[in-house]
Parts: structure tokens; C-alpha cells; sequence
């Protein structure tokens, strides 16, 4: 009975250490990842944008959204860094493989039924 409190205590305080040298481990990763960045490459943000890097401040980074659309962020928000992953095969597409008669959908077919001069509409069906 004289052991039961220091063991609880022992069992409270081991998962804790780890968890918090875990949690060190992630946050030294994500440190090396922001000062590892240099222009061009691609990354994601924690709101979940992705975009090139374009330029580097202290504590800013440049990041181009769009083609000539580029916006100034904090570094803090850079989540990771995005990889292209190579192309399977030798990267050509088999256009023979493409269904040329494929039937139409239905907004294509109501537009060619009203000539084409109005917007297409959705139908319920």
C-alpha cells in the first residue's frame, strides 16, 4: 500500500514526458523546415494555401498564389513543403484512349437545343 502513490505518480508523469518531448521533436521539424526554404519552392500553409516562394524576409515570406498574384505571409504559417512526385512512364497521354463519342451531358444538350445564346441551366432530373 506504501508503493501505490509514487507508482500513480509514476504513471501520470511518464506519459506526460513523452508527450511533451514529442511534441519538442515536432517543433524542432517544423523550425528546420521554415529556415530550410529558399525561392521557388512549393509549399502549403496552415490554412491550407498553396504557392511558390518568390521572396524571404526575417520574419515574412513572399508567396505567389496565381500567376502574378503574390502575397506577404508570416513564416510561422508554412505547414509543408510540397515534393512533385515524377511522372509513371514516360509522361505522354494516349489520346486513342480518349472516348470521342462520348454522349453528351445534359446541359450541353439543352444548350445546342436553344442555339447556344443562353447560359446553361442545371435541370432536377
Amino acid at each position: 500500500m506504501d508503493f501505490l502513490f509514487p507508482l500513480l505518480i509514476l504513471a501520470l508523469l511518464v506519459p506526460m514526458f513523452l508527450g511533451i518531448r514529442r511534441q519538442k521533436k515536432e517543433a524542432a521539424k517544423v523550425t528546420a523546415l521554415q529556415d530550410s526554404l529558399s525561392v521557388g519552392d512549393r509549399i502549403l500553409t496552415t490554412a491550407g494555401l498553396h504557392g511558390t516562394v518568390v521572396a524571404l524576409g526575417d520574419e515574412t515570406i513572399d508567396l505567389e498564389i496565381a500567376p502574378g498574384v503574390v502575397t506577404t505571409w508570416s513564416r510561422l504559417v508554412v505547414r509543408e513543403q510540397i515534393v512533385d512526385a515524377p511522372l509513371q512512364g514516360d509522361g505522354s497521354i494516349d489520346h486513342e484512349s480518349i472516348d470521342a463519342e462520348a454522349p453528351a451531358t445534359d446541359i450541353v444538350r439543352e444548350d445546342r437545343e436553344n442555339g447556344g445564346d443562353t447560359p446553361p441551366r442545371l435541370n432536377k432530373d
